[in-house]
């Protein structure tokens, strides 16, 4: 289901051919990507010629991302990834496939046969199917969406259990499933590759599965037994606006107002959302603020996950004021007797700051009483709870895997280490310092009079998030302003002024030129810095957030000097992140190339 060369009305004797062909390029592959992620790609073809496929890469985590549009002609074959919005393009080899990946900057890829996999034995079908087999179709709420979710499931000869899974709405097809058990009535799998497991039960009547989905928080999902299956409709690519001469900050806004009057219309910001987005710009010292829809230049926003940029300087602060070492165990960081040193490798802050710690993107005893506020109630002894089962024993060869319950431990762990809570740790150490008094956690009365009300993805009223142990992941929220005093002070470390003459302002030029150093490998073409993402491509460090009502995206880009934020109080959609959209457009508007269009 997830990967089809579709194949037109052509002879039979066409067709046998090309089915020939096909299925010759059927099997696994293995492949190294930059000399350094480990990608496998596993191929099968079926009698009529269609092409299916999935990708793994290894290094990080990500097993059976879904394939699509393979098209084989001759010795030429392509191929594309969307849910990394990459394509590969190039050759059958008598060993291999030869050829370019693509995902913003072509890079050499070539896959070998990989025979580790060549004993695997084929699927044989149960002669009488299970009492849980077939097609199911259930609806998950999640934030803000009503997501369609489509189950496959079928048994083998020897009476295992096999599963796939469709998020139709996302376009996410055919994600492979794990630890598939079922003892009737009780059903449960895992999908690796978004961390999600199911656990529930079949109905006495086997038409219903009811039971709870749970991805760092559980949630109800239930299934009811289908007659056929559903296809999604495809995902259209990104259209683009013509590419323009670099564009100034004094102009942006200018430009801004022509590249967003459709979503101003009748788009993401129409007036009829409630939504509203501020937007900073800085390039070669001269900067603006401007706004629309119903947000005003001085709004304050939450800016979820680039709260974990701040920790990320924290911890370069306190590093060098000598308090702490990159490589220090977090263990070490705990009150006594938190968790016990693990007998191998164990999780450093630098493994927490660069998402290769191995831990999972949010912890298993998540289970929050609101969950229009979810993160409100977990505290220091819920994290402390989680670690004492879960280890801080490091994984070995841990790859990237973004983890927000890494960040927050981060957090936490400096603040026990300094002596105060996270807020008090972060105006000492970094908002103090640069003067940034609308970026905070708690809010004053005059500040909540500035707070943007939230929106759920369908642009419905949405609750504020407090974060209380999981602070250092996404809890600040802040001014674009402020922001850009941030950003310009990334952009230009070695000139930042700060505040005052305390440790902090003294150490906070070196912190930020440390915590810019390129450390480990992250997502395809990019790297991470402590917590900045690094794109080659376009030179820029960047990173976005999202929480129940806001999303966000801050980049600065040292070699064209200049930097930009977008604050946006709408959560993500189904579509993805606007904000992340306008920050993209914005950074291609910057460089003057072709810039990914705002517009439905």
């Amino acid at each position: 289901m997830a990967c089809f060369l579709v194949v037109g009305l052509v002879g039979l004797a066409s067709l046998h051919a090309r089915a020939q062909a096909s299925a010759a390029i059927g099997g696994d592959y293995a492949g190294v990507l930059g000399g350094a992620l480990h990608v496998k790609l596993h191929i099968k073809a079926d009698a009529s010629g269609t092409i299916t496929g999935t990708l793994d890469s290894t290094d990080q985590g990500a097993i059976g991302i879904p394939c699509a549009d393979f098209h084989l002609d001759g010795q030429a074959l392509t191929f594309s990834v969307p849910a990394v919005h990459g394509t590969w393009k190039g050759t059958v080899t008598a060993d291999g496939l030869a050829g370019t990946w693509d995902q913003g900057t072509p890079q050499p890829l070539n896959f070998t046969r990989d025979q580790s996999g060549a004993t695997e034995k084929p699927f044989v079908a149960a002669s009488k199917p299970s009492a849980v087999d077939g097609i199911w179709l259930g609806t998950l709420a999640a934030g803000g969406n009503t997501l369609r979710i489509q189950l496959h499931v079928k048994s083998d000869a020897v009476g295992r259990e096999f599963c796939t899974n469709d998020s139709l709405d996302q376009g996410a097809m055919g994600l492979e499933c794990a630890k598939v058990a079922f003892a009737a009535p009780d059903f449960s799998f895992e999908v690796p590759i978004v961390h999600g497991s199911w656990n529930g039960r079949l109905s006495a009547d086997g038409n219903t599965l009811a039971g709870t989905w749970s991805q760092g928080q559980p949630m109800a999902l239930n299934f009811t037994r289908q007659t056929k299956e559903l296809t999604a409709a495809p995902i259209a690519p990104p259209q683009y606006d013509a590419a323009i001469p670099a564009v100034s900050a004094a102009d942006l806004q200018a430009v801004m107002d022509k590249d967003l009057a459709d979503a101003l219309k009748t788009g993401e910001l129409a007036a009829s959302t409630g939504a509203g987005v501020s937007i900073a710009v800085v390039e070669h010292g001269v900067s603006r603020v401007f706004s629309y829809g119903a947000a005003k230049p001085d709004s304050i926003f939450e800016i979820g996950s680039i709260t974990k940029t701040f920790t990320g300087l924290i911890l370069s602060q306190l590093v060098e004021q000598d308090k702490i070492k990159l490589d220090e165990p977090v263990r070490e960081l705990l009150p006594p007797n938190t968790v016990a040193k693990p007998a191998g490798e164990e999780i450093t802050l630098l493994d927490l700051a660069t998402q290769h710690s191995g831990l999972p993107r949010m912890p298993d005893n998540f289970k929050p009483a609101d969950q229009a506020n979810p993160y409100a109630d977990y505290g220091a002894a819920n994290l402390y709870a989680f670690l004492a089962k879960q280890t801080v024993a490091k994984p070995a060869n841990a790859g990237f895997l973004y983890s927000n319950l890494g960040f927050g431990l981060l957090g936490q762990a400096l603040a026990v280490r300094a002596g105060m809570p996270y807020p008090e740790l972060l105006k000492k150490e970094v908002t103090g310092p640069l003067g940034l008094g609308d970026t905070t956690v708690a809010l004053t009365a005059e500040q909540l009079a500035r707070f943007i009300p939230g929106h759920s993805a369908d642009h419905k009223p949405a609750h504020a998030w407090d974060l209380n142990a999981m602070a250092g992941a996404g809890a600040i929220r802040s001014t674009a302003a402020d922001m850009l005093v941030y950003l310009e002070a990334n952009l230009h470390p070695e000139g930042v002024k700060p505040e005052g003459d305390s440790a902090a302002a003294k150490t906070l030029a070196a912190a930020l030129i440390q915590q810019h150093e390129l450390r480990a490998d992250a997502m395809p073409g990019t790297r991470i810095a402590l917590a900045w993402l690094f794109e080659a491509e376009t030179g820029n460090y960047w990173h976005n957030g999202g929480t129940g009502g806001y999303s966000s995206y801050a980049f600065f880009n040292p070699k064209g000097n200049y930097a930009a934020v977008v604050l946006l109080n709408t959560t993500l959609g189904q579509k993805g992140s606007f904000a992340d959209r306008v920050g993209q457009h914005i950074s291609e508007r910057l460089a003057g190339k072709p810039a990914i269009a705002l517009g439905e």
